[in-house]
């Protein structure tokens, strides 16, 4: 009970400071303006990027489970992904959806929970090692270009953690140390799920080629899902080419991974003004593209709400149905 509370009042505290520093930074009626102005049919087409991009994620999914001997059909898992993004929406951030999806996958398949928790970490594992190279080619591009400074240390650090990550969940040395940590994992009673996800990840060290596969497949697709960003700036009228937004789009990934509030709310417009605002964009400007990918992602969950309407109601018909009588 103390650490929820405990939890609550960061949330809180967290979300009253980006909202003080909006209030601080923005002209609201300029910025509704802007907003008004949106061209749609820039809006569209980051709908349809991200949309698009939701059938090769689930499909790196699939090969994960695959290996592991979980067969799942990639129409479910686009579906699976929908949902989670619908969940998302009202749990903290993307973490919520990958436990949304954690849950429909191991009730499907009884008995394969760690691996299925195993597959969804590894696959933000890679993907958050494919957004850091994605940073690094944004910060070569950069380079005499633009002046980003804080923001370069910070994906630095990122770099520095996901090599660690990487050591930690792969390297045998390293999981003897970790074993050391059990009686602390005990204490709190996480032991046993962070054991089985753990072991589900380590389970793939000698899949290298399957590793490299779902890297090289995460990388593409961020690369283009960061033109997304750029078209919902662009919808606003901020005059940026995509260059800039190779090095913002991998640092809003990794920012909307933590669960600051729920589903990023006032975090991401404050990244979006803070980071914009570095490169000469007016805050009003900056807010309305943060807002405006905001509707995006929205957008996005639109279809994983109606799908879990869909089936609430055919459960709904299937119990309430009246049964036949005896004559």
């Amino acid at each position: 009970m103390r650490r929820h509370a405990l939890r609550l009042t960061g949330t809180l505290v967290v979300t009253g400071l980006c909202i003080a520093y909006l209030v601080w930074k923005i002209d609201l009626r300029r910025t509704l303006h802007i907003l008004a102005d949106a061209n749609p049919y820039d809006l569209v087409l980051a709908f349809a990027i991200n949309a698009l991009s939701v059938w090769p994620m689930a499909m790196r999914w699939r090969w994960l489970l695959k290996a592991r001997g979980i067969h799942e059909r990639q129409r479910w898992l686009v579906r699976a992904y929908y949902t989670a993004y619908a969940a998302g929406q009202i749990l903290p951030t993307s973490i919520g959806g990958d436990a949304m999806r954690i849950f429909e996958t191991s009730r499907r398949h009884p008995g394969n929970g760690g691996p299925v928790a195993g597959t969804v970490l590894l696959e933000r594992a890679l993907g958050g090692a494919a957004t850091l190279t994605l940073a690094a080619i944004g910060f070569v591009l950069a380079i005499g270009h633009y002046d980003v400074g804080p923001y370069l240390w910070v994906e630095g650090a990122f770099v520095l953690a996901t090599i660690a990550l990487g050591v930690a969940l792969f390297s045998r040395r390293a999981a003897r140390q970790l074993a050391r940590t059990e009686p602390l994992l005990r204490r709190l009673r996480i032991d046993r799920p962070i054991r089985n996800a753990y072991l589900g990840i380590h389970a793939y060290r000698s899949n290298v080629r399957l590793l490299f596969a779902v890297f090289a497949l995460t990388l593409v697709v961020q690369a283009v899902r960061v033109l997304s960003i750029w078209l919902a700036g662009r919808a606003v009228g901020v005059d940026l080419p995509p260059r800039p937004y190779y090095v913002m789009g991998p640092l809003l990934f990794l920012v909307m991974l933590v669960p600051f509030t729920i589903n990023g709310l006032a975090v991401r417009e404050t990244f979006f003004v803070s980071f914009l605002g570095q490169l000469g964009v007016e805050p009003s400007k900056a807010f309305a593209t943060g807002f405006v990918f905001f509707l995006v992602t929205i957008a996005l969950s639109l279809p994983g709400a109606a799908i879990l309407a869909w089936e609430a109601i055919r459960r709904s018909g299937r119990t309430t149905q009246p049964r036949a009588g005896h004559g």
